[in-house]
């Protein structure tokens, strides 16, 4: 199954069109590595750093911006870390809400391609709504193997091998 991302853009930084193709290649990169549920359906606000930081302090009592957030509709996490999530039953998976400027600079200071970067994102993203978590070492390993996985599908590179010159 895949994955229809439904974007709601409230900053004119963001390039919608340019988007909807980064979603479409990552809705079928997923495809055949994550168990979806038939007509899965994530919604995504774009915004800038004021609103996200906005929503970071009222959802995570974090008064800070970020780069992505998520809003599961149900809480799919496992029982114990280590274990996979439960699978979603529900086609609407959740929401999630992307700050602009945080993401373009983390592209530029990491000398990751935008595009490569917003991919991870919203692949990093749905994870979290299909109840993939990083807290624990376990669960980030398992987490961070499907991204790396999913993003070779679409040739891009391992986005936690720290790029170091020598």
């Amino acid at each position: 199954m895949s994955i229809n991302f439904e974007f709601v853009s409230e900053y004119s930084g963001w390039d919608v069109e340019k988007l909807n193709k980064i979603a479409e290649k990552v809705s079928e990169a997923t495809n055949t590595k994550l168990r979806l549920p038939k007509c899965a359906s994530v919604a995504v606000l774009l915004c800038n750093n004021a609103k996200i930081q906005r929503l970071n302090k009222d959802f995570r009592a974090s008064d800070k911006a970020t780069n992505i957030l998520s809003w599961p509709i149900e809480n799919l996490r496992a029982a114990s870390s280590g274990q996979l999530p439960n699978l979603a039953i529900n086609p609407q998976l959740g929401d999630l809400a992307m700050a602009y400027e945080v993401c373009f600079s983390e592209s530029r200071l990491g000398q990751i391609p935008f595009r490569d970067h917003l991919a991870h994102l919203l692949l990093h993203g749905t994870l979290h709504l299909l109840g993939y978590d990083h807290m624990e070492d376990t669960d980030a390993l398992i987490m961070e193997a499907i991204e790396i996985e999913v993003l070779a599908k679409m040739c891009i590179s391992n986005p936690y091998i720290i790029n170091e010159e020598i």
